[in-house]
């Protein structure tokens, strides 16, 4: 029961990703990415911002969940090397899809979070704000070997990154402490409330609907590191290092998320095969539909056994 109360939450949000599907030739590919660019530079900043700044956070949290978050993404990055036998034969080709075992779509986890009895979007913020400069230095470190943009330029980037800017100053308002006046949180929160289902009716008009067709032993491999090992590893920290119940829960829910959705925007500016990481993306965000619900479930049970 448990699990199918979680599954019936997030079928809202696996729903509006089946409507973006469907509605997709309702827009030109140019306003599909210009929505993308809105939710990347302004909608998606304003809903991580007020998720680290609406509440207090301590800094024993920020220092508990920061090197299981990093060992979390470590794991995908050794795990997802061993398939290299297994991959495309170009490096660089491979080096797009390895991104994969280790980057995380934020929008489905902002959603999770909010079905856990303990945890939520304040824990995920932390998550986010730990995770998006390591993961973004991993992948650019893949694809840079004999990729066509320059790594240094690409590290520019990465430290502009709207996300982590985001996560990063809400997280400093939330360790001081600070009020924001109303006046000020108010659009911030409006902005806050419609990232989510913007982000998810993009993820499902840009997504490869037919790619479970295409699972072959090399792309299972990768969905298998990102949707199975990850959140079992996170599982067995939160247990092996008795983290408490909120931040466990949340950091399962973290491991056990579908890839970015704009992972392949990446692979493409490197020169990598932007084909099969779409592929990757599509695989690992249907077939967590399933696996998701059953991570939640497994988390809300064992950390509330303790």
């Amino acid at each position: 029961m448990l699990f199918l109360s979680i599954f019936l939450g997030l079928l809202p949000s696996f729903l509006l990703i089946g409507l973006g599907g469907l509605v997709r030739g309702r827009l030109s590919d140019n306003a599909w990415q210009g929505l993308d660019r809105l939710n990347f530079e302004i909608l998606f900043p304003a809903l991580l911002f007020v998720a680290a700044a609406s509440r207090p956070i301590e800094i024993a949290q920020v220092i508990t969940m920061a090197p299981v978050v990093w060992a979390i993404l470590g794991m995908g990055l050794a795990l997802g090397w061993l398939t290299r036998r297994i991959g495309p034969d170009r490096f660089l080709d491979f080096a797009g899809a390895w991104q994969v075992t280790w980057r995380f779509n934020t929008a489905l986890g902002l959603v999770a979070v909010a079905l856990l009895q303990q945890g939520g979007l304040g824990e995920m913020a932390v998550a986010v704000g730990m995770g998006v400069p390591v993961a973004n230095l991993f992948a650019v470190s893949a694809l840079s070997r004999g990729g066509a943009m320059g790594l240094k330029q690409t590290l520019l980037k990465i430290a502009l990154n709207p996300f982590l800017l985001a996560s990063l100053s809400g997280l400093c308002v939330g360790l001081l402490k600070i009020q924001i006046p109303q006046p000020i949180m108010a659009p911030l929160d409006l902005l806050a409330k419609a990232a989510i289902p913007v982000a998810l009716l993009s993820i499902g008009a840009t997504m490869e609907w037919k790619a479970l067709a295409r699972l072959n032993r090399f792309s299972a491999a990768i969905s298998a590191i990102k949707l199975v090992a990850l959140p079992a590893f996170a599982l067995a920290c939160g247990v092996v290092l008795g983290l408490t119940p909120a931040v466990a829960s949340v950091l399962v829910v973290f491991a056990a998320l579908p890839t970015a959705s704009a992972a392949h925007v990446l692979a493409s500016a490197f020169g990598a095969e932007r084909r099969l990481v779409a592929t990757l993306i599509a695989q690992t965000t249907l077939l967590s539909a399933l696996s998701l619900p059953l991570w939640i479930t497994i988390a809300e049970v064992v950390f509330a056994l303790r």
